[in-house]
């Protein structure tokens, strides 16, 4: 596989992968992961080049072929077939890829990349280059940063509508882990063209929230124009990083996602049964 992911596993029941945003690490899900591992097998993951999965090799594209790729990989070596996927940001992109090439029995994306107006398309990349230039300033004004509730604010506030909510210790573990990833810029050159217009046929929740900044909430009608067959989400009071901002609301819309593949299952096998009994009878 291209990289080995570092995860955090917990909880029983069906798989359900959690993949983060760019320069973001496999935390960003702690909000919820407890609640989510009362339901089921979570994985929270680390992208490649990101947190603590090693980046890919220097020759390998960091595309959405390579993406898919690599984590249906992983999900192999984790014994996993066919999760229920949720990702925000970069990760609602990949998830939404998983679900078209048939890696994933459901999909909730959280303000997902690839849905991109012109204006929106300029101020996504500026902002996240701007919070990657910001992170590699030295690490003693990174903590000093961090240890001020002004300062907590000031870094979170293009990321949550409740940046007060952070401690210091994470902001700053946050901010090292932007600082130190490795897949950020050949991520990016990637990210300024792409485009999400695949079709999908597994229960599917585009959920956006309304005061997103990196990827604006008006970008929620292209995702409805290009996926009418999806069931499109508002996340009121809700920043890009939604998790943070109003996890039970994250929690309902991911289990309201993943009860529609089980009921869609269940109806297919009640179908087969059918079948079944009818050619016997017969």
């Amino acid at each position: 596989m291209l990289s080995e992911l570092s995860y955090t596993r917990k909880g029983s029941g069906e798989p359900l992968v959690l993949i983060h945003g760019i320069g973001h690490r496999r935390q960003a899900w702690d909000p919820v992961l407890e609640t989510l591992a009362q339901s089921y097998d979570v994985i929270a993951v680390d992208l490649a080049g990101f947190g603590e999965s090693p980046a890919y090799p220097l020759q390998a594209a960091y595309d959405m072929d390579n993406a898919c790729d690599n984590l249906s990989d992983n999900f192999a070596a984790w014994g996993v077939d066919r999760p229920h996927v949720v990702g925000n940001s970069l990760g609602g992109a990949i998830a939404l890829e998983l679900g078209a090439r048939g890696l994933a029995r459901s999909v909730t994306a959280l303000s997902p990349a690839g849905f991109f107006g012109t204006v929106n398309r300029l101020q996504t990349l500026v902002l996240l280059v701007l919070l990657r230039v910001t992170s590699q300033l030295p690490a003693s004004v990174l903590r000093s940063v961090s240890r001020s509730s002004a300062g907590r604010r000031l870094a979170g506030s293009s990321l949550y509508a409740h940046p007060e909510r952070f401690t210091a210790a994470q902001v700053y573990g946050d901010a090292l882990a932007l600082k130190h990833c490795h897949g950020f810029e050949r991520t990016i050159v990637k990210g300024v063209t792409y485009s999400f217009r695949e079709h999908l046929d597994v229960p599917t929740t585009i959920a956006w929230g309304t005061r997103d900044l990196i990827l604006p909430y008006s970008s929620s009608a292209i995702a409805q124009e290009r996926l009418p067959e999806a069931r499109h989400v508002a996340l009121p009071h809700c920043g890009h990083v939604p998790m943070v901002d109003d996890p039970a609301l994250v929690v309902r819309v991911v289990q309201n996602t993943t009860a529609e593949a089980d009921a869609g299952m269940a109806a297919d096998a009640a179908a087969l049964s059918r079948t079944w009994r009818s050619s016997t009878a017969s």
